[in-house]
Order: C-alpha cells, then structure tokens, then sequence
C-alpha cells in the first residue's frame, strides 16, 4: 500500500565510498545488477524520481543533479535534490541512499505508515536500534524549514538536519542494511545465498 499523497524520491548516488576504497559504489553489481538499481525499483512508482549523483548513475525517468560542492556530504546532496523537486510535484519525497539491496522491502514497509499530521517524516530503524535517516520517508515542506537553519549545507551532519523534525519510527527487521564496507557487502551476499535469492 502507498500513501496517498503525491511522493517523489530522492536517491543519494555521490558519495565517496571511502570505506569500500572509493569505488562507484552505486554501479557495483549486487544479487546481479547495480546496487543503486534495487533503490529505483523500489520508488519506480515515484514522480519525480531524482538522483544527486554522477550522470552515470542517471536512468531513464531519473532526473540527475549534482550536490555543491561535489562531495559536499548528504546534506548538500538533499538539498540539491529538493532544488529540483517543484513543491507542485509531491508533498513527500524519499530520501534513500544508494546503498540498501533490499530497499524494495523497506519501501514497501514504510510504505504502510502514513504521516500523521504532527509528524514530518517515517523512517527506518536497523536491527541495532540505530535510526536510519537515509532510508525514510519526509514531508517535503518539513525538510525545506529544517534546511534552512543552515546558512551552508555542505559538510553539514543529517543528525543536525532531522533534529527538529518528529519522526515516526518502523524496526525495518533487516531490510534498512547499508553496504558501507566489504564486510557488509561479505555479509550481505553471504546471506542471500543461504537463503538461496
């Protein structure tokens, strides 16, 4: 079920990969195609679709933008794509890394929650209690104030950015796993084969 409310989506396709040693992280082939792939599939039912990223990591239906500077941090990137989101389009967006191969499930998982009227956003929290705030849900207008405390976005934390925001909170039972290191990426393929996906 999704909301009924206009939603676009924003998907996180940038950044350094420093931990994976630089890579394209977005075009590494997980369970088979590129990892960013799993995220679109999961907002294919979005408009617009918007990623902040390299032209490569573009699709057709995705609208490419590119954070200031380049590698300017997810602050930057977020804000680069609510630029380019038209406040007629949708009154919520995604905001989803690049990094989640089974973001399918936590799209259709969250999905499921609509936001009351004093909530700003829905978002994923991981099996380690941890929130994910780059595998959620935001009202748009509610992003837009909570960027503008900042006079730079660049460099800027998202810990900072969600502070004032009230976020509903789902327990994504796995489906919100970031692959941010090769031992994630190990752990990651090494279950799916023991599930035989």
């Amino acid at each position: 079920m999704t909301p009924l409310v206009p939603v676009a989506a924003i998907v996180l396709t940038g950044g350094r990969a420093s931990r994976l040693g630089g890579i394209d992280k977005a075009s590494m082939e997980i369970d088979g195609i590129p990892l960013v792939n799993h995220v679109y599939a999961a907002v294919h039912d979005c408009a617009p679709i918007i990623a902040v990223g390299p032209d490569e990591t573009g699709r057709p239906g995705v609208r490419v933008v590119r954070e200031e500077p380049r590698f300017g941090g997810p602050v930057a990137a977020i804000a680069a794509g609510l630029a380019a989101l038209d406040d007629s389009e949708a009154l919520e967006t995604w905001i989803l890394a690049c990094d989640l191969p089974l973001a399918p499930t936590l799209v259709e998982r969250l999905s499921q929650v609509p936001l009351s009227s004093n909530a700003d956003a829905v978002i994923a929290v991981d099996v380690d209690g941890r929130e994910q705030w780059l595998a959620g849900r935001y009202r748009i207008s509610s992003l837009r104030k909570a960027l503008a405390q900042f006079s730079d976005p660049a460099g800027a934390s998202v810990r900072a950015l969600v502070a004032p925001l009230t976020l509903l909170t789902v327990t994504d039972e796995g489906s919100a796993r970031d692959l941010d290191t090769w031992a994630d990426i190990d752990e990651h393929r090494s279950r799916r084969k023991d599930q035989n996906v």
